[in-house]
């Protein structure tokens, strides 16, 4: 089954196509400026050539449903949806954190924790095993501060993501190792994608919405009688 991988919910956009779980290609580009409006179209091509396949041979896609970048995801869904119903074939989506831990577990941690920035002091996290992967504690928005994860102070644990810098300065965690340029990437949506298809546990392409975790703030414009 060849397959195709979105993941646009932070500043990695990132796109990969496998044959059920062989890596074909993986196509991304961290960004500080968010570029997933003008490249995913393009890295998905580039992908496709990369693997050697067009995109009528894709038979299912797979979406990093977030948290993270409310714009990043809104792009990452809308594409996911349009392919799923030029292809007829069905999505499938994985929380954004869980592609963030894979690369270390069994990597002789108790605990990987992603930390995804939500800006100021706050981030997207969970908790997963560290050898298991299995979830801890589920996914929440934490305001982090001195006495943050004081629970794990004992434990050897794997902090993952861009909300690492910050939490690095502040947390009063001993055997605790910090990783800051790790984000979320398709290539490591493939393991969780396969268990879903296979059990047929598919989205509805028409209702799905993304994780967003929290509602979306943008500018509220002034009306013209404020100026009265």
């Amino acid at each position: 089954m060849k397959i195709l991988y979105l993941e646009t919910s932070s500043k990695n956009c990132s796109v990969a196509i496998s044959d059920n779980e062989k890596l074909l290609c993986l196509t991304e580009e961290v960004s500080d400026n968010y570029k997933q409006s003008e490249s995913l179209h393009t890295f998905v091509e580039w992908a496709l050539e990369g693997a050697g396949i067009s995109m009528k041979d894709i038979e299912a896609v797979s979406l990093g449903k977030g948290p993270g970048s409310y714009t990043g995801l809104r792009i990452g869904a809308s594409s996911a949806k349009g392919f799923c119903y030029g292809l007829k074939v069905p999505l499938v989506t994985v929380n954004s954190l869980e592609s963030m831990i894979e690369p270390f577990l069994d990597k002789n941690y108790d605990f990987v924790i992603p930390l995804v920035d939500a800006r100021r002091m706050e981030v997207y996290t969970a908790v997963y095993d560290g050898k298991t992967g299995e979830v801890i504690i589920e996914t929440e928005a934490k305001i982090l501060d001195e006495h943050s994860f004081e629970e794990f102070k004992d434990k050897k644990v794997m902090f993952v993501g861009d909300g690492a810098k910050k939490a690095k300065e502040i947390l009063q965690l001993p055997h605790a190792d910090f990783n800051e340029d790790t984000y979320p990437s398709a290539q490591y949506l493939i393991k969780k994608s396969l268990e879903k298809l296979d059990k047929k546990e598919f989205e509805d392409i028409a209702y799905f919405e993304p994780f967003y975790l929290k509602d979306f703030h943008g500018v509220k414009k002034k009306k013209s009688e404020d100026f009265n």
